[in-house]
């Protein structure tokens, strides 16, 4: 056993050798190892396979992309290079035998022959077209179609406009080389600078280009209208030689190399004017300014800088790039050769090669520009000196009305004011502008000086301009004369001016009227400035928009001789300095402009002490000879010669001063004709209102007369009884309402026999005109030289209300029975009949009976008793006294004793003096001096103060005849007065 078990220890304590019999139980153990082996080997070969099949993937892929890529780098360098540079080009002629490539060539000549082949049919022709229509004229056509003919357009839209493009050349498309050419042009003036690059061999023809380019600016605008500034900094003389005849116009400036700053400085001290001065009021440019108010107010500076490839110093090129950021919205446009420049503004650029040929950023880097070749050396001097020769001319030329005037007439709009030519100097028209930065104008100048003749030129200027829906003009003339009184129609001459709503002449003493203009015009403000604020703006070309419906015309009101509103120191005078303050400040914002013309106004006491009035007038017009217009240290107006005016929008300071010739405007054949013209042109047919202080106006003819009713009792106010005519814009009437109301009594006070006996007429016709039949009338006379008036008002009377008048169609003269029909009438008032009336009671001439009136009668009682009893109680009754007594004097005596003047709530002042008229008006003061053919009015009753009234010529036949004659006053001699309709 022991040996057993050794045997079997050494045994077990050795590795079995491979040829070593397998026993029974190992056999599988082996068996196993061998198939974990071959599985491992059989994955490996599979993972081997996958790496070779993806790298052979990765690498097709690699091979695929690196040749997408070179066809995507080959087409990029085809296309920035061009299909036609393959002959020339030998790195790109290096990869067309690649077969690989080559399908990149066909598609890419493919879609150039696609592209190009409408254009080598289409394109030429539709880039010249494109060229005429925004090059029109001189700066498209060919040389021979405008060289040698000065210049016919203005600038606006009406006269030509501005060309968009100007030609330089004709170009072709680098791609299709065998195409049509087509012409070049680039913007210029508003639109952009110019800058050229040229080389050496270039040079030459960069200046014949320029040249050519200028020839044709100075060939499309008229005359005067561009100004070139022209610096070389290489040669005081010798750049554009062929321009030089334009020098003796004044067209032309060359300046001194080596002073740059000079130029730079006048082009920028010219922006700085044109923002502080003309581009105030909201407009970004001078260019949308000429758009919209039809003319172009500055011309054109155009600066052209010859440089030597090498910037300006560092300063003066600072400024240089200022300008040329700001200079194209005030006019001033650079022409820059050779002269580096780096703006933030619109610049267009070119540049010339040794081949004479350009690149432009108009057309791009793959179009070949060819410039125009150069003018006629010998017609370019002969085609400036005409241009000159017209300059020369226009300035030599004395315009006419005519000249005035536009093409068309009422073809502008007034939205953000208006403006018109007043004259010329050196052929261009000079401008006067009512906007809302000049809202008025003042204009001096002593007697014969031409005023009159300055505003019939500027009224023409503007209602030949602005249609009646744009501009109103109210028009007064403080003057003994009828200067305005062409605008109403007349005998003579039917016509009218349409845009005229209200003409004043020869009302020197009637300073009230110019009050109530101003009174006027402040309303109107106020009513424009509701509207306003109902749509939420605040000027009058914001309210136009927002409210297109509506009628807010431009209103110009035209005070000639104006100072003599402020003649005296009265309430009239402080009333009115008030509300042109008022009207001066306000109005601008509502489109409501004064035109004041005075010989001087440094002596108007009521503006001491109120420079602010006078500040409101920026607009500032000197006549020869005018003192005090301008400021202290402009003496322009000393030095100008008749028919002459200096024009200053600048409040009068020495800059602003332009001189203009002011032609004929007054006599036969200008204005009175461009009147009839617009007269048989109007829609509207309403005549302006006539006021002439020495017309007696007609009762007839006042609005109030005319729609006074058949039946006062049937309207519920009660009958009203129109006295005369009181001085306002409307013409309406003194009205006096007779209800049945304590004090509804009138005295007509003055020695004045005719005036008052047209007021005691008027008041019985229009009273006549409200009562039909139903009313009585008493009329009384007892001064002789009263009695035909007296007697025509008491025949009209009875035809109207037959045994309603007593006397059988004649007053009662004998003044013994005035006291019968007092205590007649005081027995019916005072009695139990509780409708006595209506009865009117009309006494002319009441203080001749008073001898009569004073007698006692039975029962110790007087006339003048009973006549204070019907003062006191008639009108309660329908019994009203309209009585006229020669002396205030013997009124007060009369009736002061017993209350009795305090009934006569009323009464009209003739050739009475204010101081007198104190207890008949309680106790106030009264500003009145007596003038012919006027009386105050004043009614305690009203709140409206005492009136001035003017007495009607009255109609008393009962077939309707006026006994005034035809309505308006002769042009040429207005003898007759008052306000017409």
């Amino acid at each position: 056993m022991r040996g057993s078990t050794a045997g079997g220890g050494r045994t077990a304590g050795r590795r079995p050798s491979p040829s070593a019999v397998v026993l029974p139980g190992r056999g599988r153990q082996v068996t196993r190892r061998g198939d974990r082996r071959r599985r491992i080997e059989e994955s490996f070969d599979r993972f081997r396979r996958a790496v070779a099949n993806f790298l052979g993937v990765a690498a097709n892929r690699q091979s695929a992309a690196s040749l997408d890529h070179a066809r995507l780098m080959f087409e990029l360098w085809l296309r920035e290079t061009g299909v036609d540079r393959l002959p020339t080009d030998e790195t790109l002629a290096r990869c067309l035998p690649n077969r690989s490539l080559r399908p990149v060539l066909d598609r890419a000549v493919a879609e150039r022959d696609e592209v190009f082949r409408p254009w080598t049919t289409r394109g030429p022709e539709r880039l010249a077209d494109l060229v005429r229509r925004t090059a029109p004229g001189a700066a498209g056509d060919a040389p021979r179609d405008w060289l040698g003919r000065p210049g016919t357009s203005d600038g606006t839209l009406e006269g030509g406009g501005t060309p968009q493009l100007w030609r330089v050349g004709t170009a072709r498309v680098d791609a299709v080389p065998d195409s049509a050419p087509f012409p070049v042009a680039v913007p210029l003036l508003d639109g952009a600078h110019l800058h050229i690059s040229s080389t050496p061999k270039s040079r030459i023809t960069a200046e014949t280009m320029v040249e050519s380019l200028l020839l044709r600016v100075f060939s499309h605008f008229q005359p005067g209208l561009v100004h070139l500034h022209v610096w070389d900094v290489g040669q005081l003389t010798g750049s554009l030689p062929g321009l030089y005849p334009l020098a003796r116009a004044g067209l032309l400036t060359v300046h001194d190399p080596a002073r740059p700053h000079d130029l730079l400085d006048e082009l920028a001290e010219h922006i700085r004017r044109i923002h502080t001065s003309v581009l105030v009021d909201g407009r970004p440019s001078l260019g949308a300014l000429s758009e919209e108010t039809g003319r172009r107010k500055e011309p054109w500076r155009v600066a052209v800088l010859f440089g030597n490839r090498s910037a300006l110093r560092e300063e003066q090129q600072q400024k240089l790039q200022r300008i040329a950021r700001n200079g194209l919205s005030c006019g001033v446009v650079l022409i820059l050769v050779d002269l580096p420049v780096t703006v933030n503004s619109a610049v267009e650029s070119l540049r010339l090669g040794d081949d004479q040929t350009a690149r432009c950023t108009m057309t791009g880097a793959h179009v070949t520009v060819t410039p125009d070749p150069p003018l006629p050396r010998e017609l370019v001097p002969r085609a400036c000196g005409a241009i000159a020769d017209e300059m020369v001319d226009r300035r030599s030329r004395v315009s006419t009305f005519a000249d005035l005037l536009p093409g068309e007439r009422w073809s502008y709009r007034s939205s953000s004011g208006v403006q018109a030519p007043v004259g010329h100097h050196d052929g261009e028209p000079v401008y006067v502008s009512l906007g809302d930065t000049a809202p008025h104008a003042l204009i001096g100048g002593p007697s014969g000086s031409g005023k009159t003749n300055f505003l019939y030129a500027l009224l023409g200027g503007l209602t030949a301009r602005y249609s009646p829906d744009e501009l109103e003009l109210y028009l007064l003339d403080f003057k003994e004369g009828v200067s305005f009184a062409q605008f109403a129609p007349g005998r003579k001459d039917p016509s009218w001016l349409p845009h005229a709503r209200l003409v004043g002449v020869n009302v020197n003493q009637d300073r009230e009227f110019g009050l109530a203009l101003l009174r006027f015009l402040a309303e109107e403000m106020r009513r424009r400035a509701n509207r306003a604020k109902l749509h939420e703006v605040t000027k009058l070309e914001e309210l136009r928009a927002e409210d297109p419906e509506g009628r807010w015309p431009r209103i110009v009101a035209v005070i000639d001789e104006f100072q003599y509103l402020f003649a005296d120191r009265d309430e009239v005078t402080h009333e009115a300095a008030a509300l042109l303050e008022d009207v001066a400040r306000r109005g601008r914002s509502q489109g409501i402009h004064l035109v004041l013309s005075s010989q001087d106004v440094s002596g108007i006491e009521a503006f001491w002490g109120k420079p602010a009035i006078f500040e409101q007038f920026i607009m500032r017009i000197a006549l020869p000879k005018a003192r005090r217009v301008l400021t202290e240290t402009n003496l322009a107006a000393m030095e100008i010669p008749r028919w002459h005016a200096v024009i200053n929008h600048d409040s009068g300071v020495p800059y602003g001063n332009e001189v203009a010739r002011v032609p004929d405007s007054t006599s036969r054949g200008t204005f009175d004709r461009l009147q009839v013209e617009m007269w048989r042109s109007r829609t509207d047919s309403r005549e302006p209102t006539l006021f002439d202080g020495s017309r007696v106006p007609r009762l007839r003819d006042l609005p109030d007369f005319q729609s006074l009713g058949p039946d006062a009792s049937a309207s519920g106010r009660g009958p009203v009884a129109l006295l005369g005519q009181v001085i306002d814009v409307a013409g309406s009437a003194a009205r006096l309402p007779l209800e049945r109301t304590p004090g509804r009594n009138l005295a007509v006070l003055g020695s004045a026999r005719e005036d008052a006996c047209r007021v005691l007429s008027a008041a019985a016709r229009s009273l006549s005109e409200q009562w039909a039949e139903k009313a009585r009338f008493t009329v009384l006379c007892f001064v002789d030289d009263a009695e035909r008036q007296a007697s025509e008002l008491a025949r009209f009377l009875t035809d109207r209300h037959g045994p309603a008048v007593p006397g059988g169609g004649e007053p009662i003269t004998d003044p013994s029975r005035l006291p019968e029909v007092l205590a007649e009438v005081a027995a019916g008032v005072t009695g139990n009949d509780k409708t006595p009336g209506p009865h009117y009671l009309l006494l002319f001439g009441a203080d001749a009976a008073l001898p009569k009136l004073e007698e006692r009668g039975t029962g110790m009682r007087t006339g003048l008793d009973d006549l204070k009893a019907v003062l006191r109680h008639g009108p309660e009754r329908g019994t009203h006294v309209l009585s006229w007594w020669r002396a205030t004097s013997r009124l007060r005596n009369a009736l002061l004793m017993g209350g009795g003047l305090d009934d006569i709530g009323a009464f009209v002042a003739l050739d009475v003096h204010g101081q007198e008229l104190s207890s008949l008006a309680a106790n106030q003061v009264i500003s009145w001096s007596p003038r012919p053919q006027r009386g105050l009015f004043f009614d305690r009753a009203a709140a409206t103060g005492p009136q001035v009234l003017i007495p009607c010529e009255v109609d008393l036949d009962p077939a309707g005849g006026d006994a005034a004659g035809p309505v308006g006053a002769p042009k040429e001699n207005a003898g007759m007065g008052g306000l017409v309709p």
